[in-house]
């Protein structure tokens, strides 16, 4: 497939609608309203990486970090992973054409129906019955489907086998992984999984049904235009009624053009929990008047990532990559087992634990990453032997989400994004998911490992790689930053309590205002599917989701020669 992105000299003054952003939320909305004959243009920070362009060993990994804490940052500002290190939690996000699905593990799960019908959302999420057409278009276009060869995979038999002492009940969790060669509904060509365990690493096959695979490549193809290295500052209205994008270049073209003004009647910011929820602060600091809520309600969606070292049987749950540097191994996806633990009673007791596997770009340095909790002897034995046998062939990775009580809240200090959430590590939800992974680790004679960077610049506070809220969704401005619909409360004094700024969306994980117990990447899908329905209702327009007629085996952006597959 040909590069989507237009270089910046294509970029124009105004559009029709301005989408800051490029993952889910921002995918679906630049597809939908392209697709409805709008002038679209996408503005992402970070870079394209195209199929076989993800980092596949340590050296080009540890140039794909940017970190940034209360007094430093380091790496690119386009660096594919994204570490915020907060005094109260941690989080990491993708950073790319394509946002968190670049870099997530797929897993495509539908949350339990009391989650809707909790009173954090607007009562017409659960009753105007968009969000099931929302979650049926989410599945037309990502297709995620279990492996049907996942009980086969060593992770998971370990998982499955240890599973009788922590109880909780096995299955293979639906992916957005390709599982046979396809062509997909927007017309691109993808290869089968390898199940080489790299989907966190970046696919490298094509067989992860990525934005960048599937709603983007569909938006160009329908008139989008799609630019990178851009960061976008502040959004404002100006006296024509237009809204006004200040944006600052940080790819390589930063020099020869520093920043950008653009305009368009409808601006819809994609740029995920951080993102979104720090250009509406910068905004309001500028003078855009918005819900006093904004920052507010941030949930990690009750996130854990742990490990069990010293497993007395063989895990496989190290990436082997694409090619393969293991002849003969499969690995898996980067999920294939998922345990269930149910409450019908108590919807914050719903946990759900999923085996996982590390890229292989990360193997040469797993063993010095567990020297600091005195496994020296096993991490000099896999520096000698390698990753894939010795003590590192039974590591386990768990994946775990659950609920939390989403009392994080986001400012601005410095005039960067921060984070705070005194006691975030007391959450009972922490000390739940311990119990279940102690024993989980315990049953397989390992030794559970919450963190093996506790210590470090680290410290003990958990981290979330699912971060929600910040813009959340209210039924009036006195407690929400958004309507049901995704549109931005006005918060001017004279404004009434459910007056929106015409024109002004947000529409990606930042609105959800609560945890949501399970992946959230289909329910961030489903939610812009759900605002683009009623966007297009709103506004008289009509536009198709079906799969493209005519599959293509390249699609070509403005300013790019076509190019095949």
């Amino acid at each position: 497939m040909s590069r989507l992105a237009s270089p910046l000299s294509a970029l124009k003054h105004r559009y029709d609608v301005i989408v800051v952003g490029s993952g889910y939320g921002g995918g679906v909305t630049a597809s939908r309203l392209s697709r409805a004959g709008k002038r679209v243009a996408v503005l992402e920070r970070g870079r394209e990486i195209q199929t076989g362009q993800f980092p596949q060993k340590f050296s080009e990994l540890k140039n794909e970090f940017q970190v940034t804490g209360a007094s430093f940052r380091t790496g690119s500002e386009q660096a594919l992973y994204d570490v915020r290190l907060g005094r109260d939690m941690h989080v990491l996000v993708g950073c790319g054409l394509g946002g968190g699905s670049l870099v997530n593990a797929g897993v495509s799960l539908v949350p339990d129906r009391r989650v809707f019908t909790d009173e954090a959302w607007p009562g017409q999420v659960a009753q105007d019955g968009f969000i099931e057409e929302g979650y049926r278009r989410a599945e037309q276009w990502l297709r995620p489907a279990s492996d049907p060869r996942a009980r086969e995979m060593t992770k998971y038999k370990v998982l499955d086998r240890a599973s009788g002492e922590a109880g909780g009940t096995i299955v293979a969790p639906r992916i957005a992984v390709s599982f046979e060669d396809t062509v997909n509904p927007a017309g691109v060509a993808q290869a089968a999984c390898t199940r080489c365990g790299d989907c966190c690493a970046g696919c490298n096959v094509g067989a992860k049904n990525t934005v960048a695979l599937t709603y983007l490549p569909d938006a160009v193809r329908h008139g989008a235009e799609l630019f990178t290295g851009l960061k976008v500052d502040t959004v404002r209205k100006g006296a024509d009624g237009l809204w006004h994008v200040s944006a600052r270049v940080v790819g390589p073209e930063r020099g020869t053009m520093p920043e950008v003004m653009i305009e368009a009647p409808v601006v819809v910011l994609a740029a995920g929990t951080l993102g979104s929820t720090e250009i509406l602060l910068r905004s309001r600091d500028a003078g855009l008047a918005v819900s006093d809520k904004i920052g507010q309600r941030f949930s990690a969606n009750g996130d854990i990532i742990a490990f069990g070292y010293g497993a007395k049987s063989t895990v496989n749950a190290v990436g082997v990559g694409y090619p393969s540097k293991v002849e003969g191994l499969e690995v898996g996806a980067a999920v294939s087992g998922q345990l269930e633990f149910h409450d019908a009673e108590i919807l914050a007791n719903e946990v759900r634990v999923q085996e996982g596997a590390l890229p292989s770009a990360f193997a040469s340095v797993l063993p010095v990453l567990f020297v600091p909790n005195g496994r020296l002897l096993g991490a000099l034995q896999s520096l000698i032997n390698g990753v894939y046998k010795g003590p590192f062939a039974n590591l386990q990775t768990f994946f775990a989400v659950s609920h939390d009580s989403a009392s994080g809240r986001f400012s601005l200090e410095d005039n960067q994004l921060a984070l705070s959430w005194a006691n975030a590590k007391d959450e009972p939800v922490y000390a739940r998911l311990d119990k279940i992974l102690s024993n989980l680790v315990a049953a397989s004679g390992g030794s559970y490992v919450k963190n093996p960077l506790a210590g470090t610049v680290m410290g003990h506070q958990p981290a979330t790689a699912h971060p929600l809220g910040g813009c959340g969704m209210g039924r009036e401005r006195s407690d929400g930053v958004v309507d049901h619909k995704c549109r931005v409360f006005n918060g001017a004094s004279n404004a009434g309590d459910t007056d929106v700024h015409d024109g002004l969306y947000v529409i990606d994980g930042a609105v959800i205002p609560r945890s949501l117990g399970v992946n959230p990447l289909l329910t961030i899908t489903a939610l812009a599917e759900r605002a683009m329905l009623h966007f297009a209702q709103d506004r008289g327009l009509s536009y198709t989701t079906a799969p493209v007629s005519e599959p293509s085996s390249a699609v070509t952006a403005p300013g790019h020669a076509t190019a095949s597959a």
